[in-house]
Formats: structure tokens, C-alpha cells, sequence
């Protein structure tokens, strides 16, 4: 019983946390720059074309902090999540190191390890998941 909680917590921390990000890429919510200053700053670290890119991205950061969660088609979510932090490892991250002091992909490679171990295991008993089984 106790893991459903703690599965739900994990859950609703890092899906809110990734539909922050996409919201920050597509909308300028939180601090962002929106689809055009996201769209310049892809282009400048060599994605083309920077506002698709930006588009995907943020879509691709909402709809799977979404999917997660709520616990719904979990793994859906979960490599939506792991791409995002694969690519912000490669492309932006990892040239850094490991520590995000330095800005490396500690970060990245958590929210990574972490979402595939969810979707393992399962988002548990409180998910959307759980109640189409």
C-alpha cells in the first residue's frame, strides 16, 4: 500500500515538473521564452529548424509529464520523458560533465533512471493505468 503513495508522489512530482517545461517552450509560462525564443536558442546550439524543434520539445516535455502523471499509458510517458533527457544530454548537457553545478546531466540522467524504473514497476494502484486493468 504504501509503495501506491510513494509511486504517486514520484508520479505527480516529475509530471508537473516536465508539463513546467513544456509549458515554459511553448507558452513563455514559469519563466520561459516561449516557441520564438526557445526556437533561437535550439538554432543556436544546432537544432533546425529552431521553432519546430522547440515546438516538439515542448510538446513532447508536456505530453509525457502529463501521461506520467496520471499514471496513464505510464511507458507512453516515460519514453517521452527519457527522449527529452537523452536529447538534453547529447545536445546540451553532457559536453558539461556529470554535476549540474557545472551544468552538467546529473539532473537529466535522474529524472531518466527514474521514470524507466517507474514504468517498470508500474505507476501503482492510484493511476489511471491501474483502473483500465
Amino acid at each position: 500500500m504504501w509503495a501506491d503513495y510513494g509511486l504517486l508522489l514520484i508520479r505527480a512530482v516529475i509530471g508537473l515538473t516536465m508539463i513546467g517545461h513544456g509549458a515554459q517552450k511553448l507558452f513563455g509560462w514559469f519563466g520561459g521564452y516561449g516557441l520564438q525564443g526557445t526556437g533561437g536558442w535550439m538554432e543556436s546550439i544546432g537544432l533546425r529548424p529552431g521553432v519546430q524543434m522547440a515546438l516538439l520539445a515542448g510538446l513532447t516535455e508536456l505530453t509525457g509529464g502529463l501521461l506520467f502523471g496520471l499514471g496513464m499509458f505510464t511507458w507512453i510517458g516515460a519514453l517521452l520523458i527519457v527522449g527529452t533527457m537523452l536529447m538534453a544530454i547529447v545536445k546540451v548537457h553532457g559536453p558539461n560533465g556529470y554535476w549540474v553545478t557545472q551544468n552538467g546531466f546529473e539532473y537529466n540522467l535522474m529524472l531518466l533512471v527514474t521514470v524507466i524504473g517507474v514504468a517498470l514497476i508500474g505507476a501503482g494502484a492510484f493511476s489511471i493505468d491501474a483502473l483500465m486493468s
